[in-house]
């Protein structure tokens, strides 16, 4: 279970808006979340603290497959982005990295910057505790539930080959 302050940003933000090119010196989490959305509104992470959740519009993550992106939003402290739709290699990026990401489609019109939510990854219910609203979407599928329960793609194979030796 995820609780947080909804922070919203609108359709077709680019990997470079969420990380821009100049701050990708380092693979560091948190240097890389200092940085977060840069590319959108400066100082866009004094907003934020840890837990807070990232609503989008259409499209979020398109650009480059710079997966720093993904990794700059866990270093922000944001553990889930709920989003109208991801572009495809930015989705599994963020799986690949540990970022719970979750589709809702036309229903991200009603969660607001500044909400209060608690989502339910495992069962796809996201709460908007501000309105009393409840958005049901499909959850997290049990494979890429395994990737988020280890930490991403990496720390799962390194499990499974252990398992194996």
């Amino acid at each position: 279970m995820y609780h947080g302050t909804a922070h919203t940003v609108g359709a077709h933000i680019d990997t470079d808006a969420i990380i821009p090119a100049r701050f990708l010196v380092t693979t560091d989490p948190a240097e890389l979340g200092a940085n977060c959305m840069e590319g959108l509104e400066a100082g866009w992470i004094k907003k934020v603290k840890q837990g807070d959740i990232m609503v989008a519009g259409e499209n979020f993550g398109c650009g480059s497959s710079r997966e720093h992106a993904p990794v700059a939003l866990l270093g922000a402290g944001i553990p889930v982005v709920i989003a109208h739709s991801f572009a495809r290699i930015f989705y599994r990026n963020g799986f690949n990295m540990g970022l719970v990401l979750l589709e809702i489609g036309d229903d991200v019109s009603k969660i607001h910057d500044g909400d209060e939510l608690k989502v339910d990854a495992d069962t796809g219910v996201i709460n908007n505790v501000t309105t009393g609203q409840t958005i049901q979407c499909k959850p997290v599928p049990p494979f890429m539930k395994g990737i988020l329960d280890k930490g991403g793609l990496i720390p799962y194979v390194q499990d499974r080959l252990a398992e194996r030796a």
